[in-house]
């Protein structure tokens, strides 16, 4: 399965919507989206496939955005979650909440810890958890998204130009 990974879209619609076309025309088949949403008019991006989020340090409103996001079918996990895609166990945090990133990593439960806050790609792997930060696609220098083949474990990451 092609897992399609992006962070801190800080609901600025033009970079969210270029990320997703790009992983979407890259085959992505379900997006996780790692936090600082923004508002209705990202998740009603995410909407249009399937997808899950986690709300980041910056997102506000965050009761009444989850109620939307069930009625237009997208699966919020709040701050933190767990969820599994083609036989992987996923753990998606933000990244600001530095107990629950260390517990997901001490416990060594998850194939997967998804995460965004930093601003900065990363790729790590610790024990049994592979540690992956897709970027940013707002405050970046330059703005990145990735792919995940879960079948080969190979991590692809995107260079996203707005124009």
């Amino acid at each position: 399965m092609i897992i399609g990974l992006l962070s801190d879209t800080h609901d600025k619609l033009k970079s969210a919507q270029a990320g997703i076309d790009a992983l979407r025309a890259n085959g992505a088949e379900y997006l996780l989206h790692a936090g600082d949403v923004g508002g209705e008019k990202i998740i009603d991006l995410l909407a249009k496939g399937p997808a899950a989020f986690v709300w980041g340090n910056n997102d506000v409103s965050c009761t009444s955005l989850t109620l939307y996001a069930n009625e237009v079918g997208v699966k919020c996990l709040d701050s933190s979650g767990s969820l599994e895609l083609d036989g992987k166990k996923f753990a998606l945090v933000h990244g600001d909440h530095d107990k629950a990133v260390r517990q997901i990593l001490e416990e060594q439960q998850h194939d997967y810890l998804i995460t965004g806050h930093t601003h900065l790609r990363h790729d790590r792997r610790l024990g049994r958890v592979r540690w992956i930060n897709p970027g940013a696609l707002h405050r970046a220098g330059v703005k990145t998204v990735a792919l995940l083949d879960t079948s080969k474990d190979l991590l692809r990451s995107i260079t996203v130009h707005v124009s």
